[in-house]
């Protein structure tokens, strides 16, 4: 079940990554454009909010099935000195859950908001913030310390 779940979640990232990548860009279009707030605009807000929650759901249900994070959790006092055992333990898991509340609460805000140039500039600024917090804490393979494939098989 690990070995699926990682395999998913690793998936996933590619479209969790091209919508909130998506809908900033939309975002500051129709803001800094004026145009109108379309029912294709509210769609794409509600599918990168969507897989937002997918993989906060997948990432949630790895996290507690693990080996690594099971050491992380039984073993503390020695897994927060370890750089990639605390990253995943710790730095990655809280500020994806802290990305995804940012996109949930950029989203229900812009849904609330009337005037469209509102929705849009919403959605520009908390997709935006919630896609760089997704950014600096993904294991890419080009991190230093905490590298991960682009893309794991199943």
């Amino acid at each position: 079940m690990y070995f699926t779940l990682l395999a998913i979640h690793s998936l996933l990232r590619w479209l969790v990554l091209i919508s909130l990548v998506l809908v900033p860009i939309i975002g500051y279009t129709g803001w800094l454009t004026g145009r109108s707030f379309t029912k294709r605009d509210n769609l794409l807000r509600l599918v990168a909010t969507t897989v937002c929650h997918i993989q906060a759901v997948v990432g949630i249900t790895l996290y507690f099935v693990s080996p690594v994070i099971d050491y992380f959790l039984h073993n503390y006092g020695t897994a927060v000195h370890m750089r990639q055992i605390r990253f995943f333990g710790m730095e990655h898991s809280l500020m994806m859950l802290v990305a995804v509340v940012l996109v949930t609460i950029g989203s229900a805000k812009a849904k609330r908001k009337t005037a469209d140039k509102d929705k849009f500039k919403t959605l520009a600024v908390w997709f935006t913030i919630g896609l760089v917090v997704v950014l600096l804490n993904i294991p890419w393979p080009f991190s230093p310390l905490v590298a991960r494939p682009f893309l794991r098989g199943f």
